[in-house]
């Protein structure tokens, strides 16, 4: 089959790379003890990680740089697990409901049984999206690829509605969240009239919001403000505490895995269902997946005590979601998550627009002194993804008891300005403006300000990434349109038959589900 040609093609792109492999191994350390901090997340890492590897784009070839930045927001994913289970506080949202049985287990003696389950249940959910995601894509962009300027609009327009409905508790603010991205892409140049829009005088705005310091302002300082107000020092357990004579206490034991394996493989097919819907990710499949495991256990009233089946379950379903939220990315251009939205900037960087034509032959791309042609290059990211989740595995299994105690030891009252000074730097090297800075100062109070009153900054930074691309479909829609509007509504334009009637019911669809849902659930708490 041509698809399997295409991996093995991938993996010759990607060990011809004289980087790329190194980037990898490293990228699978970075986003372990990123992920293990608590309060940082992936994505924060990406975004401290993103104008450097710009900036020496040029040295260490693109490849290197995107599949250091992809394999991190893997590695990342499963880090939450280390803290969530030594430190009952979840390195990010995502390991939330690990927290529920793998603390209990840290308690009771078994902290190595409960870091071992964690880690082959992440390794196996992320396989498994991981292959969704290659054969997914590339059916999909296959399908895509015939779209037009109204169902790309549509598609968008979709996903505003979708991700402002449901990646917040509150409707409202989710899409109150979704408009102020899109207000805030709106600074600039406008791109059709030449004129300057919202820019208050302010020269630096004529160029529009950079992303980078957006979201190191968001992610990261809005994080060390949360942290500055926690002020206290992680506290891990003892793991010496409580250990028991018995080896298997401190082991994922074969037929524990065997058991595990049914419920592995639903999780990541929740997972990576999940993942597949803009704006969901991986903080609402762990809890999908722990609490649909949990309901068709037959111990579940154990769930909670620290049984393995209740790390397998949301570490499988979490790690899942990584491939396949980047399916809307690659083939419709629609970051799934915040961090294939942070990966937009290393596509445009190298040449690359991210859509349904990623997948085609032509024209090819000038990288680390080869040509390329684009579709390998997408193979070697997918390659390096299968390395990497092989790579963090690998280290979690040894290393993850080690890992915990170091961070542990770090002293936070230093840590967290080492990171506000190394993010503040990182703002400043995007463009080498002093502006950027200040911007990433602002929105880093702004993004704190969302997170306390409980809006959605994922809402925020997909919209503003979106805005660009959502207005561009919409001029030429405008352009090639007859009937103004209605070409919106229409099942035909200029021949040809329109999807985009059938994307604005499904998002209509999506959004008075989840307003009878939400209506339903107050109804319920009332009585």
């Amino acid at each position: 089959m041509i698809i399997f040609d295409d991996i093995f093609g991938g993996f010759i792109t990607l060990f011809s790379d004289q980087y790329a492999i190194w980037f990898v191994i490293l990228a699978g350390f970075v986003g372990i003890v990123f992920g293990a901090l608590p309060g940082l997340t992936a994505a924060a890492a990406i975004a401290m990680m993103l104008p450097v590897l710009i900036a020496y784009n040029d040295e260490i070839g693109g490849l290197a740089g995107l599949a250091f930045l992809y394999v991190i927001g893997k590695s990342g994913r499963y880090g939450g697990s280390i803290a969530a289970i030594l430190f009952n506080t979840p390195g990010t949202a995502a390991s939330a409901a690990t927290m529920q049985d793998g603390y209990p287990m840290t308690q009771s003696g078994r902290a190595g049984k409960a870091l071992k389950t964690a880690t082959v249940a992440s390794a196996y959910g992320d396989y498994f999206g991981e292959m969704v995601l290659i054969f997914g894509a590339v059916a999909i962009a296959a399908f895509t690829r015939q779209f037009g300027p109204p169902e790309n609009f549509a598609i968008y327009l979709m996903a505003f509605v979708v991700i402002g409905s449901v990646v917040s508790d509150s409707i409202i603010k989710g899409i109150i969240s979704t408009l102020f991205g899109a207000v805030i892409a709106l600074i600039g140049e406008d791109v059709i009239t030449g004129q300057f829009k919202m820019t208050m005088g302010i020269d630096e705005l004529e160029s529009g919001m950079a992303l980078v310091p957006l979201l190191i302002g968001v992610f990261v300082i809005s994080e060390v403000i949360i942290q500055a107000e926690k002020a206290a020092k992680v506290k891990m357990v003892d793991l010496d505490a409580g250990k028991v004579d018995d080896p298997s206490a401190h082991y994922f034991t074969w037929p524990e895995f065997k058991r595990c394996i049914p419920l592995m493989f639903r999780s990541s097919i929740y997972g990576s269902l999940i993942g597949m819907m803009p704006g969901l990710g991986s903080s609402v499949a762990c809890f999908v997946a722990y609490g649909e495991e949990k309901r068709r256990a037959k111990n579940s009233k154990e769930w909670g005590t620290g049984v393995v089946e209740g790390i397998a379950a949301p570490e499988s379903a979490n790690n899942a979601v990584s491939g396949p939220s980047m399916i809307p990315l690659l083939t419709l251009g629609i970051p799934g998550s915040t961090i294939a939205a942070v990966l937009i900037g290393m596509f445009l960087v190298n040449g690359l627009q991210p859509g349904p034509t990623i997948f085609a032959e032509e024209p090819p791309l000038f990288m680390g002194g080869q040509l390329i042609n684009p579709r390998e290059f997408i193979f070697g990211i997918f390659a390096a993804g299968l390395i990497g989740i092989a790579c963090y595995a690998l280290i979690g299994y040894f290393a993850a008891p080690f890992i915990g105690r170091m961070i542990a030891l770090l002293p936070t009252q230093y840590l967290y300005p080492f990171i506000f000074m190394t993010a503040l730097a990182a703002s400043y090297s995007s463009r080498a403006s002093i502006w950027d800075v200040g911007f990433a100062l602002l929105f880093g109070v702004i993004g704190y300000a969302m997170r306390r009153t409980n809006f959605s900054a994922a809402a925020f930074i997909i919209a503003f990434v979106l805005t660009s691309s959502m207005e561009e479909a919409f001029r030429q829609s405008m352009i090639i349109s007859s009937n103004g509007l209605l070409v919106f509504t229409s099942f035909e334009y200029q021949g040809k038959f329109s999807y985009a009637p059938i994307f604005l019911l499904i998002g209509a669809t999506v959004v008075g589900f989840r307003v009878w849902s939400t209506k339903r659930a107050q109804t319920s708490e009332a009585e």
